[in-house]
């Protein structure tokens, strides 16, 4: 099936979820593995018809969050309600799916410069490029976190600690 094809999965009143192209029930995990792949999904509920791809994917990420390695902290996912409301909402949502594209598009260049530097270059480059990612992840990361997360007043410590 090409990539730009969605595949069409139908939630039953059961709950259960049914692929139509390969005419077999699948799993959250079963998702998870598509989307990993790179397949685009739509999700309906069989009785309506109404889209439920975001609220499936939503699970799909409950459930990698809960069982698997977080990437998500408390204190990001408390930012992010926060921001449910917030005139601030639309610029959030912004900012995070620039953040994961840019995130995207570096390590997409990085396997690039390595697979070029592995062919003809000494190790010296490699952790150049390496000095250079990091630095990009941590501006990236900083600028990410003063979106989202409060900010703190100005203490006289603070100013104190500056002097």
């Amino acid at each position: 099936m090409p990539m730009s094809q969605e595949r069409l999965i139908k939630k039953y009143a059961n709950r259960r979820l049914y692929d139509a192209s390969q005419s077999r029930h699948i799993t959250l995990d079963d998702i998870r593995g598509l989307i990993v792949k790179g397949e685009k999904i739509r999700v309906v509920e069989d009785k309506t018809g109404h889209d439920i791809t975001r609220h499936i994917l939503l699970q799909v990420i409950a459930e990698q969050e809960q069982f698997g390695r977080p990437i998500l902290s408390t204190t990001v996912l408390e930012s992010i309600i926060r921001f449910y409301g917030n005139p601030m909402q639309g610029f959030l949502a912004g900012f995070l799916e620039k953040s994961v594209e840019t995130f995207l598009h570096q390590q997409e260049s990085l396997q690039a410069q390595i697979s070029k530097i592995v062919a003809s270059t000494p190790l010296a480059t490699v952790a150049d490029l390496t000095r250079q990612n990091i630095e990009a992840l941590a501006k990236m990361q900083e600028s990410m976190l003063s979106a989202i997360l409060p900010k703190r007043e100005k203490s006289k410590d603070d100013d104190e600690k500056r002097s």
